[in-house]
């Protein structure tokens, strides 16, 4: 038996398995607080069976740095092989279209799918959209002290400047705009009320339809027109391309509203790290890496993937059929990959941290979420200098039931 409060033993019931399925609740943790679950894990030598609280069966976790990063790279993993099957699994239903979607496809399909997006999230690209981003930071920086001291982070910063960002990078019109980062948190929250992320997700799809259609009669040099001009020259499919769009404004609105805000709120009960980057401002890109190596930003894992055929990884046989499940959280915080791992470190010097995947499936919008993280990390410490939490750390409020963890609310001082 496990010491680990959140785990439960049971005999496994997949046919001729003799190993123990542990149940994995996925409890809400608060704060910044690494899941035990995954703590316990990562003193196992090999990879064991896990249950989920939706779907059936069990699935395997990698946790591991090396078993992750050998099962996110093995073409023998599929995420094909998920379409139109029911596995364990930390959400009610799909997140994502199955049908159409990036996640839900493999090499070469996957391969020509990233190769349209990444027209869009070329350097370049980020050099044109920093100084706009840098604008859309400091306009509600500036309302912010208008409303004056204390305020919500969260209300003024976190949440509207994603959006605003990944809205210009896609060339969403204004009138589009309205309500969408509350459907994007909707639609990632969606455990206490699963018809209702069902609803959210459809209305930000129609809403993307509309978009395309905008484009397409408007065109112009932006991901829309990106998206818009593969599917004419038949690229990608139109479901594709409104599937391309969805991801992205959702994971740019929700994902890096949250990630950010858990950024800051390391910093700020981490003074000395704080102070360290005013003094030292060049090291920000480098401390950001840190950070998201650091923030256990999600709430379980994502996808799991299908073995196409027997595979030997993590020192277990994944039989053909089976699931497995990739913990990118539990890999960056593997001693064996990062010393000293539960502590924040900026001297690490650069590290190949997975916060934003691994493989053929690592994040398409990762440079643009660096950028935003480095712009509203480097603003506040410039504008601020006594920027400090409104309330006791243990005060705040955190989200419950979100697959991407972060506060409801950071009020804060300066």
């Amino acid at each position: 038996m496990t010491s680990d409060p959140h785990t439960v033993l049971k005999p496994d019931t997949d046919p001729g398995g003799d190993e123990v399925v542990h149940c994995w609740s996925l409890d809400d943790l608060q704060a910044l607080e690494f899941d035990p679950f995954l703590q316990e894990r990562l003193r196992e030598e090999r990879a064991v069976r896990v249950q989920l609280p939706f779907g059936q069966g069990s699935a395997w976790l990698m946790a591991r740095y090396a078993d992750v990063k050998a099962a996110t790279t093995d073409p023998r993993f599929s995420r094909q092989e998920l379409v139109g099957r029911t596995v364990t699994a930390s959400s009610p239903h799909a997140i994502a279209s199955q049908q159409a979607s990036l996640n839900y496809a493999d090499p070469p399909r996957l391969n020509d799918m990233r190769r349209v997006v990444a027209r869009a999230f070329t350097g370049k690209s980020m050099q044109r959209l920093e100084p706009s981003a840098q604008r859309t930071a400091d306009e509600l920086l500036d309302t912010m002290e208008e409303h004056g001291s204390p305020a919500d982070l969260v209300e003024h910063l976190h949440g509207p400047f994603p959006l605003a960002v990944v809205s210009d990078l896609l060339g969403m019109p204004e009138e589009l705009r309205k309500d969408m980062t509350s459907w994007a948190n909707v639609i990632m929250t969606p455990g206490p009320a699963p018809a209702r992320s069902a609803d959210a997700r459809a209305t930000v799809r129609d809403t993307i339809v509309r978009l395309l259609a905008h484009r397409r009669a408007e065109p112009a040099d932006d991901l829309a027109g990106v998206l818009t001009a593969a599917s004419d020259a038949g690229e990608i499919t139109e479901p594709e391309a409104i599937s391309l769009a969805t991801a992205i404004l959702v994971s740019g609105a929700h994902a890096v509203r949250n990630n950010s805000a858990n950024m800051i709120f390391a910093l700020l009960t981490h003074p000395e790290h704080m102070e360290r980057l005013r003094a030292e401002p060049d090291m920000i890109p480098q401390a950001v890496d840190e950070l998201l190596r650091y923030i256990p930003h999600r709430s379980g894992v994502g996808l799991p993937r299908i073995a196409t055929r027997d595979v030997e990884v993590g020192g277990v046989t994944v039989r053909a059929g089976e699931a497995v499940y990739s913990s990118y959280l539990a890999a960056n915080r593997d001693p064996e990959a990062f010393p000293r791992p539960d502590n924040l470190d900026f001297d690490r010097g650069p590290i190949a941290h997975m916060a934003f995947g691994n493989g053929p499936h690592h994040c398409v919008g990762s440079m643009l979420a660096r950028m935003e993280s480095e712009i509203i990390i480097a603003t506040l410490l410039d504008r601020f200098p006594q920027l400090a939490l409104a309330v006791p750390p243990e005060q705040l409020e955190w989200q419950s039931g979100a697959l991407i963890r972060g506060p409801k609310s950071l009020p804060v001082t300066w």
